[in-house]
């Protein structure tokens, strides 16, 4: 095992090492996970916002991977951090096979895929349930898919093998709140939390019972702890399929919230062919370590991509972010990460 040592020598892009990573299964309609690695002076950095996002809602991302490179976390308030396992919109069997490897006692699954017909959804949670027993959790996510009657409708079909909590199942927050009100599976929104005011909004059009915080799309850690001290529901931290690296960076949020009643959404490592470290942040009997990700020089090779694009993408979104302000005062993007 070799630490790999380039540190970025601007503090900014300059030495970004980009990656293409493999997924085992697709996931939000792609095969393949991308993204950068910067070293700074605490540590290493990941930057991999989804092709989609522009600089402006890139801007967060390459915030996030600005304070873990060179700012470092807040101090954990816990040494490990529960996990779910995530099962993507896959056949029964294969929901199956991944939740048994997974190691969890909680799975997430997703569900409401475009293309696949809404028994597909079901035959998937049914599997996933029988494989995780009755004491099991077992909770959806719909990535705002559904329309409202769309999803009182499945919330209450999957809701026969006893669900957790549905996530994001509708887009907008008032669609959010008419869900809530017609059915008695708690709401978590995830896509509608990106921005510093989007808790607020959130709290107060009585649109979900639980947010999920990711730390890329907010900003980072800090950004991030802010985010849900001012939203003031139960939060569940999740990932948006990053390597190690991005994962040590939500381990460090979960770590460091002063309540965590749930399962968190990081061991997504499992997702992924590879990884750029030697020892993957994998979850042990439901759980990951909080410790930081160092990155293998032979690992990193071996994924290793042409940085170019990516390092332009980056000085992109970090002049935006220059123009937008402090991190958590502007507008970003709020499609799905995961």
């Amino acid at each position: 095992m070799t630490a790999a040592s380039d540190t970025d020598p601007a503090g900014t892009t300059a030495g970004g090492r980009a990656f293409a990573i493999g997924l085992r299964n697709r996931f939000r309609g792609i095969t393949v996970r991308e993204g950068m690695l910067v070293r700074g002076p605490v540590g290493w950095g990941e930057f991999s916002p989804f092709a989609e996002y522009g600089p402006r809602e890139a801007s967060r991302w390459w915030a996030a991977c600005h304070e873990a490179a060179h700012r470092g976390w807040p101090e954990p308030l816990r040494d490990r951090v529960p996990v779910n396992v995530t099962v993507p919109a896959v056949g029964p069997e294969r929901a199956a096979e991944i939740v048994a490897a997974g190691g969890c006692t909680t799975a997430k699954v997703k569900v409401a895929e475009k293309g696949q017909d809404w028994r597909e959804d079901v035959a998937r949670v049914e599997a996933v349930r029988a494989a995780i027993g009755p004491s099991g959790r077992v909770r959806v996510d719909a990535n705002g898919a559904w329309d409202v009657d769309t999803a009182v409708r499945m919330t209450r079909e999957l809701d026969r093998f006893d669900l957790e909590y549905v996530e994001q199942p509708s887009a907008t927050l008032d669609e959010l709140a008419a869900v809530r009100r017609r059915v008695d599976v708690p709401v978590a929104a995830d896509e509608s939390v990106r921005r510093a005011e989007d808790p607020l909004r959130v709290r107060a059009a009585g649109a979900a019972d639980i947010v999920v915080l990711k730390v890329q799309p907010l900003g980072g850690v800090r950004a991030a702890l802010r985010v849900a001290e001012a939203c003031g529901l139960p939060v569940v931290v999740s990932s948006a399929v990053e390597t190690s690296v991005g994962l040590a960076a939500g381990v460090a949020l979960a770590a460091a919230l002063p309540e965590l009643p749930y399962a968190c959404g990081l061991a997504t490592m499992q997702m992924l062919t590879a990884d750029v470290t030697a020892v993957p942040l994998l979850p042990e009997d439901g759980f990951l370590p909080v410790r930081p990700a160092v990155v293998d020089e032979e690992a990193l090779k071996a994924v290793e991509t042409d940085p170019a694009d990516w390092r332009a993408r980056a000085a992109a979104a970090e002049a935006a972010g220059a123009d937008a302000g402090p991190a958590g005062t502007d507008a970003a993007g709020e499609g799905p990460a995961g």
